[in-house]
């Protein structure tokens, strides 16, 4: 989780909070269904999440607005965005 904090700082106690829950339950949930790639697991910050927040760093969504994240593969980048984004209201299909 330290690289999320490398490129982006201005979490709150309950963001921070949200991130460090991820990986538990990503490593829960690809046990059973393979959520994505068994070999990222252990990345899943690095690959996954900063991935997805690669999106806010150069877009930013108005409060209120709602998102559509279509064909949405492990919650990638619904779940990021939707943590970064809390006033934001996405929706992953």
């Amino acid at each position: 989780m330290d690289i999320l904090l490398k490129y982006f700082s201005d979490f709150s106690p309950l963001q921070l909070q949200q991130w460090k829950a991820l990986e538990p339950l990503y490593r829960e949930w690809n046990e059973k269904i393979n959520v994505i790639s068994r070999n990222d697991v252990d990345h899943l910050y690095e690959k996954h999440v900063l991935h997805s927040l690669s999106i806010a760093a150069v877009f930013s969504f108005r409060p209120c607005q709602s998102i559509l994240d279509l064909g949405t593969g492990g919650a990638f980048p619904g779940i990021p965005l939707a943590i970064y984004f809390p006033e934001v209201q996405f929706h992953l299909v």
